[in-house]
């Protein structure tokens, strides 16, 4: 995917999270969500720090070639970034920084403006542009942006579900997800399983363990394009 579609349907969901979170009473924002042990308020101090890492990488010098680039797909391999240390750190980490807002509006306008700036600063930067991740990873910037779009749609269920309303995903941002998710293609047809079809929000959720999903249905949707990825 081409780094300013990929880069439009982060600032569509990013926008699209903030409308639905920044008016919430306070006391909606310590529900707990079912990413656990996480309260709404935690996974959206969670989605501030990830979408924010971005320009943190920005401003450090760019990765020297190394004809080795990690993939988005390849970004969500089953190692040590997803390790039972690495999660608890993560846990830890989003449940500071949402202890450091005076209320939810604030960590909502927060995150209003670090997405805002994020997308301003990479918008600047020309295709070819690499980053190195926290963990380590070279990646072309537009591959990283991949990855912050499925970390706000896909908590953004997670935000919803908390809050007891309907998943919300934006279009742009569900196909830069369905993408990922079917090795390049588009969600254009539904994955049918048992003989009924998943419209594209019902798939993204049960491909990503925000719906269960069967063993059955699994290897159904595996035989339609489906692969693997180790999301939190």
């Amino acid at each position: 995917m081409d780094g300013e579609t990929v880069l439009a349907a982060l600032g569509a969901e990013s926008q699209r999270l903030y409308e639905r979170v920044c008016g919430i009473p306070e006391r909606e924002w310590d529900r707990p969500s079912p990413c656990g042990p996480w309260t709404v308020r935690e996974v959206v101090a969670h989605l501030t720090t990830a979408v924010g890492r971005t320009g943190d990488m920005l401003a450090e010098p760019e990765p020297e070639p190394s004809g080795v680039l990690v993939t988005a797909a390849g970004y969500y391999a089953p190692d040590e970034r997803f390790s039972p240390r690495s999660n608890d750190l993560r846990v830890q980490t989003a449940q500071e920084c949402a202890a450091a807002y005076a209320d939810g509006r604030a960590l909502a306008e927060h995150f209003d403006a670090v997405w805002r700036s994020v997308t301003t600063a990479c918008a600047k930067e020309p295709p070819e542009r690499q980053v190195r991740t926290r963990h380590g990873d070279p990646m072309l910037l537009s591959d990283f942006l991949v990855t912050r779009v499925v970390e706000v749609c896909v908590h953004g269920f997670d935000v919803a579900a908390g809050l007891g309303h309907q998943p919300w995903p934006t279009g742009e941002a569900a196909d830069v997800v369905a993408r990922l998710l079917l090795d390049g293609r588009p969600y254009d047809r539904p994955v049918t399983v048992s003989g009924a079809g998943w419209g594209r929000t019902k798939f993204l959720r049960k491909a990503t363990g925000r719906l269960p999903m069967s063993a059955t249905e699994r290897t159904a949707a595996e035989r339609q394009g489906l692969r693997r990825l180790t999301l939190g």
